[in-house]
């Protein structure tokens, strides 16, 4: 007899061994293991947890004081598997101290959809965007976005406004001035049934007139300032991208705190997500953005890239954009022509802490990267 590790989901592995459809239904939430970092949690709440996941075969690690409540502030990690969680979350439902909350907030994490791949590829109407080779005028821009389908973008996001740290905004008759050429030419060549076209802007005037010409997605940095963008989403059917944005482009990145990146991102998310269901817009129609290098240090960028998996809790796709961003250069330092090797290690990392939608300057080289790690994690 011989024993191998399995690297990859031991679900696909049950398959091809023929197991019953709902033996590997039972299995798989016994194959993957889970774990919490849990904030806030009084005494009485963390002694009634340890003993009830150590009931269900988990377990709370706790620091050393609480059992005995001398600690003023408890903080744990819970690790499980989903059927050990799904079980502890039916207990704690019935429990006091706020574990009722905790068992609801759970539940949210246990069952995260997974959506497939898409490449957004980017094109700039404008002069002032950090990356010169993203920056076309009516027809070359036409021109570029038709090789980009070709090289198998899914959605294609135009903008007419940089938001590179330290720029300025312009007014809405700007920047109408400046993608407006690009809109007309892409709906007179009907480019629209070929790709999904996404308008980077937060102005309704300038959104109403794409999506009037066959756009179909709202690229909002500001993550819903303005609530009339939800409107919009609701009166074309159009999906709607929040990013989360500290501050402004002009001030951004200066000096950006947070109590706790991943927590505030998502306090973030949840109240723009309430804001926007309550205009109308289908939960199934939001994307989130944790919003890279906005109003963030290169800390913040690396932790909640490493943290996307939580923020999938909330359901919705979850869109990552680094391409050639200046955090790469506070790793190692490098041109910004020089990007894209880094720009894909943070994207493929992105894909794989939950990311779907990949916003990207080039799109042939990461549809090539991407094709040939789906076909590693499919051996």
């Amino acid at each position: 007899m011989q024993i191998k590790r399995i690297d990859r989901d031991a679900t696909k592995m049950m398959e091809e061994l023929g197991v019953d459809k709902a033996g590997i239904t039972i299995m798989a939430k016994k194959a993957k293991v889970l774990s919490f970092h849990l904030t806030g949690i009084p005494c009485g709440a963390a002694n009634i947890l340890k003993q009830d996941a150590l009931s269900v075969g988990a377990d709370v690690a706790l620091p050393y004081g609480t059992i005995t409540c001398s600690n003023t502030k408890n903080e744990a990690v819970l690790v499980g598997t989903v059927r050990q969680l799904e079980k502890l979350a039916q207990k704690e439902a019935a429990q006091p101290y706020g574990l009722k909350q905790m068992a609801k907030e759970l539940k949210t994490f246990l069952h995260p959809k997974r959506y497939p791949l898409q490449i957004m590829g980017v094109v700039n109407a404008n002069e002032d965007s950090f990356f010169s080779g993203s920056r076309f005028q009516e027809a070359e821009a036409v021109a570029h976005i038709e090789r980009m389908i070709e090289q198998g973008a899914h959605i294609i996001d135009l903008g007419g406004v940089s938001s590179r740290p330290g720029s300025e905004s312009v007014d809405a008759e700007t920047e109408l001035a400046r993608v407006a050429p690009v809109i007309d030419l892409i709906y007179a060549n009907g480019l629209y049934d070929k790709a999904t076209f996404s308008l980077d802007s937060f102005q309704p005037e300038v959104l109403r007139y794409a999506l009037d010409r066959g756009f179909s997605l709202i690229n909002d940095i500001t993550g819903l300032a303005n609530p009339e963008l939800a409107d919009l989403a609701r009166e074309y059917d159009a999906r709607l991208c929040i990013m989360h944005m500290q501050n402004d482009p002009k001030t951004m990145q200066q000096s950006p705190e947070y109590e706790d990146v991943v927590l505030d991102v998502d306090r973030f998310f949840t109240r723009r997500l309430a804001a926007a269901k309550e205009r109308g817009v289908k939960e199934e129609s939001v994307i989130l953005d944790v919003g890279i290098g906005f109003g963030k240090t290169l800390g913040h960028n690396l932790t909640l890239l490493n943290s996307m998996e939580h923020f999938k809790h909330h359901g919705c796709e979850l869109l990552v954009g680094a391409s050639r961003k200046s955090m790469i250069d506070k790793v190692i330092p490098t041109s910004v022509q020089e990007r894209l090797p880094g720009t894909l290690a943070i994207h493929l990392k992105a894909y794989d802490n939950g990311a779907s939608i990949i916003r990207a300057h080039d799109v042939a080289e990461h549809v090539q990267a991407f094709a040939l790690h789906r076909a590693i994690e499919e051996v």
